[in-house]
């Protein structure tokens, strides 16, 4: 290896891997704000409206892990980061065809999505803990699963709404939004 060589994991690249991140979850969190005020303004039914939203949101996790993906370096795990793509490609085509058959349909799709998405966030934030500023996404995945199992059971009640979805996305949000600063506050210690 010649000294010119690049050397992967240093604290520089540690540091503007750290920065990325914080940046992808600030704008993380104001897309799922925008998107949930949408949600609710518009989601009382299925509609033209109601099913692009359904369609953008499952479409943007895929260009954040995407992000995600480019900017983490070589000291961060990836494999989960393709996984987390697949699922979201999937549950895009499977809220694309349950989109026509109502919102039951659309809410076992998007709780099976939120059971898996938050199983691969929860050991993405595990894997990334000592980057700091993770406990959030790691109390985000547990909730995900958590809210997963209780989007399919809302499906089988006579009230589905995707009321609870926005307020699933705007937790979510917080949570990103949470990360954020904490990352803020390492990379502002270690600049």
């Amino acid at each position: 290896m010649s000294t010119s060589s690049k050397v992967v994991g240093t604290a520089p690249d540690a540091v503007s891997g750290t920065k990325a991140l914080r940046t992808l979850y600030f704008v993380r969190f104001g897309f799922a704000i925008v998107w949930a005020i949408l949600t609710m303004l518009i989601g009382t039914s299925i509609n033209p409206g109601t099913v692009v939203l359904l369609l953008i949101y499952p479409l943007f996790d895929v260009a954040a892990a995407i992000i995600d993906f480019r900017t983490s370096g070589a000291s961060r795990p990836k494999s989960p980061l393709y996984v987390n793509m697949v699922l979201s490609l999937a549950a895009t085509v499977g809220l694309a065809i349950a989109a026509a058959s109502g919102i039951p349909a659309v809410l076992r799709v998007w709780g099976a999505w939120a059971i898996t998405a938050g199983l691969v966030q929860l050991i993405v934030a595990i894997l990334r803990y000592r980057l700091g500023g993770q406990w959030a996404m790691i109390l985000s995945g547990g909730i995900s699963v958590l809210a997963g199992g209780s989007f399919i059971a809302m499906a089988g009640g006579d009230k589905s709404s995707l009321t609870n979805v926005a307020g699933y996305a705007i937790l979510g949000g917080i949570f990103f939004l949470i990360s954020a600063i904490r990352l803020s506050r390492i990379t502002s210690k270690a600049a």
